[in-house]
């Protein structure tokens, strides 16, 4: 995350903004049951934390995954191996997800955070 929270701002640093994003995973909801009971917000914070992380492939992460960083970053006390990943997400629809970047894109334009990144005409 490029994104430093202006100082006396916590509620826009980088702690802040990754639990409100598992709060808001935990409200997506998706057909069928896990088999091992795997909360879904998890796998979907294991996939933000890949993406954030700039993972290079599933593989790679589940090696990032075993040295137990995870839940400490990001809050996530179970990461999913890559198999049981593909397996949670896939069924996630994209659409689902909008409202989640929603809540964290108007958090850190209310704490103008995203000042620095208005480029032509008022767009980031």
């Amino acid at each position: 995350m490029s994104i430093v929270a202006p100082k006396g701002r916590n509620h826009l640093c980088a702690d802040a903004r990754f639990r409100l994003l598992h709060k808001s995973f935990a409200h997506i909801a998706v057909d069928g049951v896990d088999k091992v009971g795997m909360p879904l917000s998890d796998a979907l914070m294991s996939a933000f934390a890949m993406f954030s992380l700039k993972a290079p492939s599933l593989l790679a992460f589940d090696k990032q995954r075993a040295e137990g960083n995870l839940e400490t970053i990001y809050g996530i006390p179970h990461a999913p191996c890559d198999t049981r990943m593909r397996e949670r997400l896939d069924p996630v629809s994209p659409e689902s997800l909008r409202p989640s970047f929603k809540i964290v894109f108007r958090q850190l334009q209310r704490g103008k955070a995203l000042e620095p990144m208005v480029f032509l005409n008022g767009h980031y």
